[in-house]
Order: C-alpha cells, then structure tokens, then sequence
C-alpha cells in the first residue's frame, strides 16, 4: 500500500487500486502563460499558434498529462488528426508533432515563458506563484488529492484484503473526524421536541435524563458548518455547550460488506 496524489497515479498510468480519497493535498494543475498575451484561455493560444503555422514550446513536468490536455483541445484534433505531441526530455523524445512540442521541467516551471515556453502546465495551490510571475491562471486540467493506494493483486489474498479494509476503516475514521464536531448540551424537557427537530446528527442522538427532574443531557455529532447555523437555535433552546474535536469517527456499518468474503 502506499499514499500518493492522484495527479501522479494519471501521469504514470498506474495499475492501482485506489483505496480512499484521504482529503489533504489539495493541488490544482493548471495552465499558464503571459498575462501580455492577448488571450483569455490557452486554448484561444494554441489555436492562434497553430493556424498561424507556428509551434507552441510547454514547459511541464505532468508530460503526459499535458500531451492528453493538448490533445483534447478541438483545433489539435482538427489539425493533426492522431498525432502525438512531441515530448522532449534530455535522455529521450517520443511523438510525432513538432507543432506542440512538451517539454520536461526541472522546477521553476512558472519562470520559462515566454523565453523559454509559450505555455506551461503546472501545479498550484493559491496562484500566488502564477501571479508573482505575471502569468494567467487560465485552465484548470485537473484538481489532485492524496489517496491511499494499493496493489491490485493485494487485494486478492483475503489475509492482505482483510489488512487493508482495516487500514482503510481507521484513515477514513480521521478524514470524516475533521469535518465534524461532538457537541453536549443541557436542554429542558419542553424544549426537547423542538430541539431534536433542528438538530442534525450522524444518527440520532444520544439522550440522558439529568438529575435534576425536567431537564436532559443531549450529545451528537455534527458537521463543522452546522455548529455557527445553530447558535442561535442552541442559545435559545439549551445551556451548557460543549463542543470536542473528535479524532476518528468510525461509521463501521457502511465497511460491513467489505470482509474477506468479499
């Protein structure tokens, strides 16, 4: 098993599995190019170059995920039918079309136009980097997060099968902890009803008769988001909030059919 982007397992065209979206490493890759250029996206670049007969030079480190970007842009279709983008790196080349010619960056890939490149393909968090550069953010080819991944033929031995549903179950019980919260709240018996009507949760919540007659102790889980919507529904109806960041958040039910019979 193993973590890695999604971008990367579709720049090499991994035979993996892909176990679980783990959420983390949000990265966007992009194209770029001069913000002096007259264009608005990078294909009305492309399609300037190409019916004007001139080449277009892009700087990537994503290789094959910028041949298939160029590839799929209408005009490249119309132009060079099947043609593969020649694809440049010092140790070797492979493709067919000189007129969109990728090649590989070593890093700083937002500093080579337009000396350098007409276009790159990079990868972004904010944009600050593009900007910095005076370049335009112009298309979004693909958004990566990182996943847990497996071997295929792991997945076969229910010993290995058995381990990774396991590992599995624990990093999803992290990723659903970040996006929610526990909260305990004290809330009088007429205000029960009306409460429990307005209150979301995993399930249903958990209910406790306090000590004292006519009161209840309410605990639930719920979405970050949710805890601002309720305020004021919680500051009328209850007293005593406390809220917990919980660390994992096993919904086990929903990995049942995920067992070494499967």
């Amino acid at each position: 098993m193993g973590i890695t982007g999604i971008d990367w397992i579709r720049e090499t065209g991994a035979n993996v599995e892909k176990v679980l979206d783990l959420e983390y490493g949000k990265v966007k890759i992009v194209t770029a190019f001069p913000k002096s250029a007259p264009y608005e996206k990078s294909s009305e670049l492309l399609e300037d170059y190409w019916k004007n007969g001139r080449s277009v030079r892009v700087s990537a480190e994503y290789l094959n995920i910028t041949a298939e970007y160029l590839k799929s842009i209408p005009i490249y279709k119309k132009l060079f039918g099947n043609k593969e983008p020649m694809i440049i790196t010092p140790w070797w080349r492979k493709g067919d079309n000189p007129k969109a010619s990728v090649y590989l960056s070593f890093g700083a890939t937002e500093a080579k136009p337009p000396e350098i490149a007409d276009l790159i393909v990079d990868v972004t968090e904010t944009g600050t980097t593009l900007e910095q550069n005076n370049l335009r953010q112009a298309e979004t080819i693909m958004v990566s997060t990182a996943h847990l991944i497996t071997n295929k033929s792991a997945l076969k031995d229910r010993w290995k099968r058995e381990k990774i549903f396991d590992l599995k179950v624990m990093l999803r019980g992290v990723v659903e902890a970040q996006k929610k919260l526990h909260i305990f709240v004290n809330v009088k018996e007429e205000n029960l009803q009306k409460l429990l009507s307005q209150l979301p949760s995993l399930k249903r919540p958990t209910i406790s008769p306090l000590s004292e007659k006519g009161w209840f102790a309410v605990n639930t889980v719920i979405g970050r988001s949710d805890l601002l919507k309720m305020l004021p529904t919680l500051r009328k109806l209850t007293q005593g909030l406390v809220v917990h960041e919980p660390q994992q958040i096993l919904s086990l039910e929903e990995f049942a059919g995920e067992n070494g019979e499967k």
